[in-house]
């Protein structure tokens, strides 16, 4: 039996749940999602669902990542809700691959993970996988392992086997919508010019559960905890000298404005850190960053678009400003500007959850 999987969460309880239920069948498994996005999210899912099927002894293959064609399939239907008509268009294209790969494998019997997922309807998956029972002779197993307690049970599942537990079916439109529903910060579409892993993001994920698969291969006991924390976003950063001369400037970590722009003057320095006369403003040089960062960045422009991790940033702020919490506004430029300064700085900080991985 071919089975569809879109992730590991839906699809370990499944798969155990088929091996009790068909002892009979060699239980195939194919990652055909073309629908998640970002990509890092794809490989993130996919990582997991290998070390799932590894496991539970399954054998699994990977379709094709072809997201453009899937873009094309739901074109105008952006934005319908959850379970509504793009859903119907993404299982079919999903469906219609699977059911090839099956014929292709020689399969009669094909099922996929979504039945278990509460965010989907199973009326419209039966019908679906119904559909193409008649169109292409492979019989489509719609089993309901949510009823009786199936749902709680698949959480039980999930927590004691640590899966990575995503909050989004996949595609970037239930995304946008679910994230506008939520009032939160879609950080998940967040990708830095200076390919800097941020706090909480989707490639520091990638990393630990990478991390972790390492960890099993070496028998090394660990859990995963969640903690929460003050997370931080930039969007952009721009200095002016008057009205037209643009100064290379790059905004330290948790740098905020209140109103995303300040206008004013550098009034005075202490210490190598020099003070503007409005909303705590401070700007360092490069060669002072330089010395606090132990790097040898030769100016700011090649600081921006090669900045060193988030934790080094993090140790330069507090050098200069030792208070917890800090939200200082810290711009880094080559040389101390004179004259009448406008920061235009859009950042935003938000309560969040971050996974460690800890070494028992």
């Amino acid at each position: 039996m071919l089975v569809h999987i879109c992730c590991s969460v839906d699809s370990h309880f499944f798969l155990e749940k088929l091996q009790k239920e068909f002892p009979e069948e060699k239980l195939t498994g194919f990652f055909y999602d073309p629908n998640i996005h970002p990509y890092s999210e794809y490989r993130l899912r996919y990582l997991d669902v290998q070390r799932s099927c590894k496991k539970l002894g399954i054998d699994l293959l990977e379709g094709e990542y072809d997201f453009e064609n899937w873009l094309d399939a739901v074109r105008g239907l952006e934005k319908e809700p959850e379970k509504g008509a793009r859903c119907e268009v993404c299982f079919d294209k999903r469906f219609d691959v699977s059911a090839h790969k099956a014929l292709e494998l020689g399969e009669k019997k094909m099922t996929t993970t979504l039945l278990v997922s509460p965010l989907k309807s199973q009326e419209q998956l039966k019908r679906v996988g119904d559909a193409f029972h008649k169109k292409h002779g492979v019989e489509f197993i719609a089993v309901d392992y949510r009823a009786d307690g199936g749902t709680q049970d698949q959480s039980r599942v999930t927590k004691e086997e640590q899966l990575y537990r995503q909050d989004y079916c996949g595609c970037i439109f239930g995304l946008t919508m679910q994230r506008e529903q939520q009032d939160r910060l879609m950080d998940e579409m967040f990708s830095p010019i200076n390919n800097r892993t941020l706090p909480a993001s989707i490639e520091e994920r990638l990393a630990m559960y990478t991390k972790r698969m390492e960890f099993e291969d070496e028998g090394k006991p660990y859990r995963i905890v969640r903690q929460k924390f003050l997370n931080y976003r930039q969007f952009s950063c721009t200095l002016t000298k008057g009205k037209t001369t643009s100064i290379p400037a790059h905004a330290l970590a948790y740098s905020t404005l209140s109103r995303k722009r300040a206008q004013g003057k550098i009034e005075y320095s202490i210490d190598n850190v020099h003070y503007m006369n409005r909303d705590e403003i401070r700007f360092i040089t490069l060669e002072h960053y330089n010395r606090l960062a132990e790097s040898s960045f030769e100016n700011v422009r090649e600081l921006i678009f090669n900045a060193p991790t988030f934790e080094i940033e993090l140790m330069v702020r507090q050098k200069i400003v030792a208070l917890p919490y800090d939200l200082t506004p810290i711009v880094v430029v080559d040389t101390i500007p004179e004259g009448k300064l406008t920061l235009s700085l859009d950042a935003k900080t938000y309560e969040d959850t971050k996974e460690y991985l800890i070494s028992l």
